[in-house]
């Protein structure tokens, strides 16, 4: 059976073909060296590694998983070498600054290239998603001395990042955190605390592991108002990064998990551990969002993963299986039957697939576009209006992407049929490593509730409609050709419905708040279905026309305009679904008593 291969050629057509990231690149101070021939390089030289080094350790990695002794966290055969040819490579310093040791490309080539990490492994790649937020938060909050020591360190590879938020009291809400920092004489903080499901948060691939700690100081205002950032590492060091004295936190335990076994997920016990304030005090929670943002869009890159893994091996057992014939007539008539790829019901589901994986990338690809933007444009109006745009799609691709991720895992475990179900395979460990990514850095409930409430409703809808309106204009300024025209109006009435559906949430919202959450998950995955449509209608628009210039990869342009269509006909129709569910109301959810839901 075929390994994963990273799909470069699709990844291009979506950076340079769609998303024109060519001329973003070039308008960017990091993007000097971000030339179409350095980014193809990149994105060669990454593959190979996922390719050579990555793929063939996942397997035994979920079978051999961690293990925990004393403290001490043992990664699977492999991964510690694997990571040092990673770290060899210079992959953690890609899009870092050039002042810390970093190569200095955009923030967006690093996000890009995560999704062919993830799809070798996912439980490697998540050692390495810890560091990318770290720096990103140490960058912009740290203090000279902070960078100079960990951010290089970090940037380097040598060492490790966590993120430690949740407690075993309390995992999304915050303000119930109880874990504690004291001032110390010198200005450093004693922190006591537990923390849970803290990914990689001990392992033997680095000599020392940053954590991010969020903690509240002895007269700190309750709530979330009350949380100040630490950066608590495994080891002390002195300024030049030569490790001293161990720090006084320790794994107490790791976690057995339904899936990704190869990544330790740890419980910390921080005990007066030594700790540096990170920013200001009680302001820990806006830094921490740095961090936190890095890691949703990180999250949703997984969920593009997992569907490009499952629709690779899913489309390959499905033109090698024999079974039964096609309903129209014979398609092998020198086999005893047909490949199993001639039957419409695997068709829809390799072409739902297909359509998460590749309309998802284009999502998440527009997202780290816009992440450069926000962080160079020399315009303050066009950062504002990137920013803008992260804030109101973020939520959606974290949540949209995993969900369908994880229904395209499914479907590629489908497709084999009770081989599936079998772990020879891989399509198996690919649902159970799928699933935490619809949980972890917010569920999808939360991720729905932070888009309608907080980034819809709150602003009475004005990023939205500013979101919707360069939509309009971007389509009203195409020479869309005849045979696309059906499925522009498709759109354009969906986005018209979209904000119909939010102002009808809002005004029964004003009446009984409890409507914003009834409506939320469903007002979240049409948001994503009608964003599918904008980015699917656009890769049929230029397809058409590459095909033109490219006779050579006719069939990969058609495809995209068949996918598309496929798109338009199959999965945008769930919209109504959802359009029901939201005009329902919250009535039917609740008016049913606790006591007879428990009415066995």
């Amino acid at each position: 059976m075929t390994e994963y291969k990273a799909q470069t050629t699709d990844m291009l057509f979506a950076m340079n073909d769609v998303l024109d990231y060519a001329e973003h690149y070039a308008s960017l101070p990091s993007g000097a060296d971000a030339t179409p021939d350095i980014v193809h390089a990149v994105l060669n030289e990454y593959a190979k590694l996922c390719e050579n080094v990555i793929v063939p350790i996942n397997r035994h990695g979920d079978e051999e998983g961690c293990t925990w002794q004393e403290g001490q966290v043992k990664t699977p055969t492999g991964y510690k070498e694997a990571y040092e040819q990673y770290r060899e490579g210079g992959w953690p310093s890609l899009s870092s600054s050039i002042e810390v040791g970093g190569q200095g490309l955009p923030a967006s080539l690093s996000k890009i290239v995560c999704e062919m990490l993830v799809s070798a492994s996912p439980g490697f790649a998540l050692y390495t998603a810890g560091q990318s937020g770290a720096i990103e938060t140490i960058a912009e909050y740290g203090s000279e001395q902070q960078r100079a020591l960990y951010e290089t360190k970090l940037v380097s590879g040598e060492w490790n990042a966590t993120m430690c938020l949740t407690e075993p009291h309390c995992g999304t809400d915050l303000g119930l955190m109880k874990t504690k920092a004291e001032p110390q004489v010198g200005g450093t903080y004693k922190v006591t605390g537990t923390k849970i499901f803290i990914t990689g948060g001990e392992h033997d691939l680095t000599d020392n592991i940053v954590h991010i700690v969020l903690a509240r100081l002895p007269d700190a205002p309750q709530g979330t108002k009350g949380i100040s950032l630490f950066i608590v590492p495994k080891f002390l060091s002195d300024d030049d990064g030569n490790l001293g004295q161990r720090n006084s936190v320790h794994c107490g335990s790791i976690e057995k998990k339904m899936g990704v076994k190869a990544s330790a997920t740890c419980v910390m016990n921080f005990d007066g551990a030594t700790g540096f304030l990170l920013g200001t005090e009680n302001e820990g929670l806006k830094a921490m969002f740095t961090f936190m943002n890095a890691a949703r869009i990180a999250t949703a890159t997984q969920g593009v993963s997992h569907a490009e893994f499952g629709y690779q091996k899913s489309l390959n057992y499905a033109k090698e299986r024999l079974q039964m014939r096609a309903l129209s007539g014979v398609k092998n008539p020198s086999g005893p039957a047909d490949p199993i790829i001639v039957h419409p019901d695997v068709r829809r589901m390799l072409l739902t697939q297909k359509a998460f994986a590749e309309g998802n990338r284009l999502l998440n690809y527009y997202l780290a576009k816009q992440l450069d933007i926000a962080l160079e444009s020399k315009s303050e109006i066009e950062r504002l209006a990137a920013k803008t745009r992260l804030d109101l799609l973020t939520p959606i691709a974290k949540a949209f992407s995993t969900e369908t991720g994880y229904e395209s895992a499914n479907f590629a475990m489908q497709c084999f049929g009770g081989h599936g179900y079998i772990r020879e395979w891989g399509v198996e460990q690919n649902v159970r490593d799928a699933r935490i990514a619809m949980l972890y850095e917010g569920t999808t409930g939360i991720q729905a509730l932070d888009l309608l409430g907080r980034k819809v409703l709150a602003n009475n809808a004005h990023s939205l409609i500013a979101y919707t309106n360069e939509l309009r204009a971007y389509w009203s300024s195409v020479d869309l050709p005849e045979s696309l025209q059906p499925q522009l109006n498709k759109l354009l009435n969906y986005i018209d419905t979209w904000l119909g559906a939010t102002h009808n949430i809002g005004e029964r919202a004003k009446q009984n708040m409890e409507e914003v959450g009834a409506a939320s998950v469903s007002y979240l995955m049409l948001s994503g279905h009608i964003l599918l449509a904008h980015f699917w209608l656009q890769s049929a628009f230029v397809a058409i026309n590459k095909q033109k210039e490219n006779i050579e990869k006719k069939d990969f342009y058609l495809a995209k305009v068949e996918t598309a269509r496929f798109y338009f006909d199959h999965l945008l129709p769930r919209c109504e679904g959802y359009l029901a569910s939201i005009h329902a109301g919250a009535d039917s959810m609740m008016s049913i008593t606790e006591a007879q839901l428990a009415a066995w």
